[in-house]
């Protein structure tokens, strides 16, 4: 039994949401009950206790839509980059990367990434992966990675046409591998979903062969109109919008989950609404890649499109995305309201449910019965906390840095800002000598 008490508690949970002194009290993989920090300390007296010291205890983060394999982009130089534009971005640098990727960059990136996602609070993360130099066992190594960790992922690998046929096909093998390696997983922490890159890079005949292979009750996870180049190559290539092809397979559907979304209209909303498909917005590399700002807020009001918020790879820290958001449609609607309500709950609310169409056990809540995923923030606001306010103190006085204890199905996996059982030094330095022997490779 283990206690986690004397701090504000942040359940969000309906009903009880907030406890000026609250506690939250685990049993195994799960949270037995939640309270005053007096009364479960009575109810459960040889329980171990953590003590919050007036911080905030609140259910661990989620995100929804990262890239590990771009960790080892940071501070990275490439001969002759100098891109004008988002498919320059793609071609220079990320494809390039990924092109240059082996099984060794793919596991030292998943445990930098995954080690980096913890400390900053995040217990669960659904992950995008390319790495057309190494292509076949490269989800196991990110499993594998996540594993020693005992962090929650869900996986897939990127199917795209830009490499030939033959590598299409062992990418679409690495989905289907994996996708089965945990169907037979009974521990709840690691999913699978079918990968595909973006409409502009799948032929129909790559689609058909796609949803050919892939088993029922699995969702898609593919970019969507992220830039408006992916858009008019639809237009021109299949005489239809994005969505709407994507509809025609078949791709659509609760399970599916549709990056970014920048660049679609009303008709394609409808079409994602009424067939219940996901979204996820990645403000930060939206505003990085400079392709533009989707109509998230519009999805998420007008056609009740249920949305999310991703890192997309540019951060592992999904306060940094959460602060971008509130800006980024104040900035674009020229409305300092945009965004006040829509985006934490897309963070708090949203993308827990999401994941959960994935993951059995509830997520994203603390009361009975759902997953023991708890972190501790180290953080005392100069104005009171109370249950009306706390999107706007983490929103404000909270970043990922600040995050002290970080517990993972009932595991404490990391207390006053260590990490249980790992050799964080050997960790980060083994990671920076594979980086540098990539860089290598693509430079030369």
């Amino acid at each position: 039994m283990l206690l986690i008490g004397n701090g504000r508690l942040v359940t969000r949970s309906q009903g009880t949401g907030f406890y000026e002194n609250g506690c939250v009290a685990i049993d195994g993989k799960r949270i037995k009950k939640i309270g005053e920090t007096n009364q479960l300390k009575k109810e459960f007296p040889e329980a171990e206790f953590i003590d919050a010291k007036g911080g905030i205890i609140m259910p661990g983060f989620v995100n929804m839509h990262n890239h590990i394999y771009s960790s080892f982009a940071r501070g990275m130089s490439i001969n002759g980059y100098a891109p004008h534009n988002f498919m320059d971005i793609l071609e220079g640098l990320w494809w390039r990367l990924d092109r240059s990727m082996n099984l060794a960059d793919c596991y030292h990136s998943g445990k930098v990434a995954y080690l980096d996602g913890l400390k900053n609070g995040v217990t669960t993360v659904f992950d995008h992966h390319a790495s057309y130099g190494g292509i076949a066992g490269s989800l196991h190594e990110l499993s594998r990675a996540a594993d020693e960790y005992g962090i929650r992922t869900c996986l897939c690998y990127e199917v795209s046409d830009r490499d030939g046929f033959e590598k299409m096909k062992a990418a679409v093998k690495e989905n289907l591998d994996f996708i089965k390696v945990s169907q037979q997983r009974t521990d709840d922490l690691q999913k699978a979903m079918f990968g595909m890159h973006a409409a502009f890079t799948l032929s129909d005949k790559t689609l058909d062969y796609c949803v050919s292979n892939t088993p029922d009750d699995v969702g898609y996870h593919i970019h969507v109109a992220e830039d408006i180049a992916d858009v008019k190559d639809s237009l021109q290539k299949y005489g239809k919008p994005i969505v709407n092809r994507l509809y025609d397979f078949g791709i659509l559907g609760e399970k599916t989950m549709l990056g970014h979304c920048i660049h679609i209209g009303p008709h394609e909303m409808e079409l994602i609404r009424d067939t219940n498909t996901m979204v996820v917005t990645n403000p930060e590399s939206n505003m990085g890649n400079a392709v533009g700002c989707p109509p998230a807020l519009r999805m998420f009001d007008e056609y009740q499109i249920l949305m999310g918020l991703g890192t997309d790879g540019f951060t592992n820290d999904v306060t940094e995305s959460f602060k971008f958001a509130n800006l980024i449609h104040k900035h674009h609607l020229a409305d300092p309201t945009a965004g006040g309500n829509q985006i934490p709950a897309m963070l708090f609310e949203n993308n827990p449910q999401m994941a959960n169409r994935h993951f059995e056990t509830k997520l994203g809540v603390l009361e009975p019965e759902a997953a023991a995923d708890v972190i501790v923030v180290e953080y005392q606001g100069p104005t009171p906390m109370t249950a009306a306010n706390p999107n706007g103190h983490i929103l404000f006085g909270v970043n990922g840095a600040m995050v002290r204890d970080t517990i993972i199905d009932g595991v404490i996996k990391m207390r006053n800002r260590e990490v249980v059982g790992i050799d964080e030094e050997k960790v980060w330095h083994e990671a920076q000598v594979q980086a540098n022997d990539l860089w290598r490779r693509i430079n030369n």
